[in-house]
């Protein structure tokens, strides 16, 4: 056992998945999770995994160990403002949110300096959300980025060590990063490819050419890749959106510049450069598959998983 006592504030699918990682492993003994929503309370109450199911924040922190927050990331320092003057001193507080610097500077203006902050993101999901969305192998070969604070006290780093051991308790892979290199990596490799995939979905969708039951029935596979990512909680996505701002209008607008150039390419028929960038991105694709973050199987085993073989990678 890793903490005594874990609390989670917000139980999604991360919140939820956390949770029964941690039971699973058996890394941590107690655990309270405290949720705003009367519907997210009643489902986690049902599932049976949690030892205390409360509306009331500062009760779900009382002697934890270890509190993670899984709530939209501009929800962070609200909640964290709620429930500060509750957390035992020493206590690791985490979260999960995939904008780091915004919402580390939100956390340390809520918290009081008696607890460790340990800024965290496991690159790991799916486009589902609500508790019964989440599952013990949610983590299994993905990776964690922990964003430590400056911070040189050994009881500190000894709080960083600690959450990384439960991270990799719970199957996961650990780095540690600096935040704001975080968030353009992030950009890069998950906000922009969101934003692409709301935006071509609702671009077909608004085409009068192309009928909404067109759209639907003759989806090949990149368009379904495409509303499969389009279908994330648009809580969360405006958040993101809103949090990393800096970072994705500068990813953004590298982006324009390579499409307008892929553009000139199709239109003057130089097929050499588009051969060339296919072949670039195809060996891109390749070394996902070979680092383990993605699977090779027909569909990436998604039809597996939607036939009742095991989760989505």
């Amino acid at each position: 056992m890793i903490y005594s006592r874990m609390a989670v504030i917000g139980c999604g699918l991360i919140g939820s998945s956390v949770i029964r990682a941690a039971r699973a492993a058996g890394a941590v003994g107690s655990v309270a999770v405290g949720d705003a929503s009367e519907a997210h309370r009643a489902e986690i109450e049902a599932l049976g995994y949690a030892d205390l199911v409360t509306g009331d924040l500062a009760e779900a922190v009382a002697d934890a160990d270890l509190v993670v927050f899984a709530v939209p990331v501009l929800a962070m320092g609200p909640a964290a403002a709620t429930v500060a003057a509750a957390l035992k001193p020493g206590a690791t507080v985490t979260d999960v949110g995939s904008v780091k610097v915004g919402v580390a500077e939100s956390l340390r203006a809520a918290l009081p300096a008696s607890v460790y902050l340990v800024p965290g993101h496991p690159i790991a999901g799916t486009e589902q959300s609500g508790p019964a969305a989440g599952f013990a192998e949610l983590f299994r070969g993905r990776w964690v980025i922990l964003t430590p604070e400056a911070d040189d006290r050994s009881a500190y780093r000894d709080a960083v060590n600690r959450l990384s051991d439960f991270w990799i308790a719970l199957g996961a892979q650990v780095d540690i990063m600096d935040a704001a290199h975080h968030d353009l990596v992030l950009a890069v490799t998950s906000h922009l490819p969101h934003l692409i995939a709301y935006n071509i979905v609702g671009t077909a969708a608004d085409m009068e050419e192309v009928t909404r039951a067109e759209v639907m029935k003759y989806s090949a596979g990149g368009f379904r890749d495409f509303t499969r990512i389009a279908a994330s909680d648009p809580t969360m996505w405006r958040d993101v959106f809103l949090a990393n701002r800096d970072a994705v209008l500068e990813v953004l607008g590298r982006f324009t510049e390579d499409l307008q150039a892929l553009s000139r390419a199709i239109r003057w028929g130089e097929g050499d450069k588009l051969f060339d960038l296919f072949t670039r991105t195809r060996d891109i694709r390749r070394g996902i598959v070979a680092a383990g973050q993605e699977s090779a199987e027909p569909n990436f085993g998604r039809d597996r998983a939607a036939s009742g073989g095991g989760p989505k990678p």
